[in-house]
């Protein structure tokens, strides 16, 4: 066996990074499946390679028995008493095979075997490789399109970015550049699959990661997404230390750190609110940008009915109900929202309600009049 084979084996594992114990074991199997092919032997054989010398032998696995009937897998305790006097009947002994012409069949066939466990080791290296880069964010450029997939490069393999994770408001081009959430790392037949989104809330929350040294920090959490990709999302925060604004910090100075994301996002309008245990002072931020006279809470079917002003409905529910529909979704809570004069109609706004409401509306009107 040519020392150039070993050679090779060592440039594997130092330029592709595959353990070099895997290829020897392909090797072996390669040999192994040779020898049985090409001299038609069902013989339980061995191949033993000796690197520093660069050569092989076959060995076969023969049981020690008193009246041979098959030589293939059978060897007379004679003979093999022969060979050393301690063996007995029962007992397996190796028996050299090795054929002449065995190098030149060998190395064709081991070529094949070791070509194609060298593929899988390959596959096996890019596989541990990205799965631990599931829910995480990644930028690849766009390699081609079809019907069902875009397919995005990301270095050592291509991930597929179904039709259904794709944005509405997006248009996907050849070579453009993009950072996408890695939702499913798979192993298959055919080596690893990746599957992306662009629409994922993880991806939202991750791009909060990477842009907002707070979060990344541990000092202010993201407590849940709600998003309609392409359109509008909400994000709850909250920070332990009372000393740091969780909102303002996601925000940035002049808004930069989330007008960094929404440029990201093609446009996406995103609501950062401040996360409350108290569902009143949560739903309430949760329907930002609408003020709230008043929320009642159903705690056993966990529902709320808030009572807006009457000329903040509209923005209370927002356009096709997406403002109450995301608000929902991120809080947990069923939202039930009324106008005043619909809640007073119901007999569910108390006096202290309808006096804090009159008040904000006149400071309202105050500050407008003075502008």
């Amino acid at each position: 066996m040519s020392s150039e084979l070993f050679d090779a084996i060592d440039y594997l594992e130092k330029e592709k990074g595959i353990d070099k114990d895997v290829l020897m074991e392909a090797l072996e199997a390669a040999l192994i499946s040779a020898y049985k092919k090409n001299f038609k032997s069902a013989t339980n054989v061995r191949v033993d390679i000796n690197e520093e010398f660069g050569s092989m032998h076959v060995f076969a696995r023969k049981d020690i028995v008193e009246e041979v009937e098959d030589p293939q897998q059978q060897v007379s305790i004679e003979e093999a008493k022969q060979r050393d006097p301690n063996y007995e009947l029962g007992d397996v002994i190796e028996v050299e095979v090795t054929p002449k012409d065995f190098g030149r069949i060998a190395a064709q066939a081991a070529k094949q075997v070791v070509t194609q466990r060298v593929r899988e080791a390959e596959r096996g290296v890019i596989f541990s490789e990205y799965i631990d880069r599931e829910e995480d964010v990644m930028t690849g450029i766009i390699q081609r399109k079809d019907p069902r997939f875009i397919y995005v490069n990301l270095g050592k393999i291509e991930a597929r970015l179904p039709e259904g994770e794709q944005m509405p408001t997006e248009s996907y081009q050849v070579h453009d550049r993009l950072k996408v959430f890695v939702t499913k790392v798979e192993n298959t037949n055919k080596g690893p699959q990746i599957f992306v989104s662009r629409t994922h809330p993880g991806l939202l929350k991750r791009l909060f990661e990477m842009e907002v040294p707070e979060i990344y920090d541990g000092t202010v959490e993201i407590r849940s997404v709600a998003r309609e990709a392409g359109d509008r999302s909400k994000i709850s925060v909250y920070a332990q230390d009372p000393e740091i604004d969780p909102v303002g910090s996601c925000v940035g100075q002049r808004g930069q750190r989330v007008q960094t994301i929404v440029n990201e996002l093609k446009g996406e309008k995103i609501d950062i609110v401040e996360w409350s245990e108290d569902p009143v002072v949560y739903v309430s931020n949760a329907l930002s940008p609408s003020k709230v006279v008043e929320v009642l809470v159903n705690e056993e079917e966990k529902a709320t009915t808030v009572i807006v002003p009457d000329y903040q409905l509209s923005l209370a529910i927002g356009k096709r109900g997406q403002n109450a529909r995301l608000a929902a979704k991120l809080t947990g809570w069923k939202i039930d929202i009324k106008s005043e004069s619909e809640a007073r109609e119901e007999g569910l706004l108390t006096e202290k309600s309808t006096e804090d409401s009159y008040e904000e509306t006149y400071s309202e009107l105050d500050e407008d009049t003075f502008e």
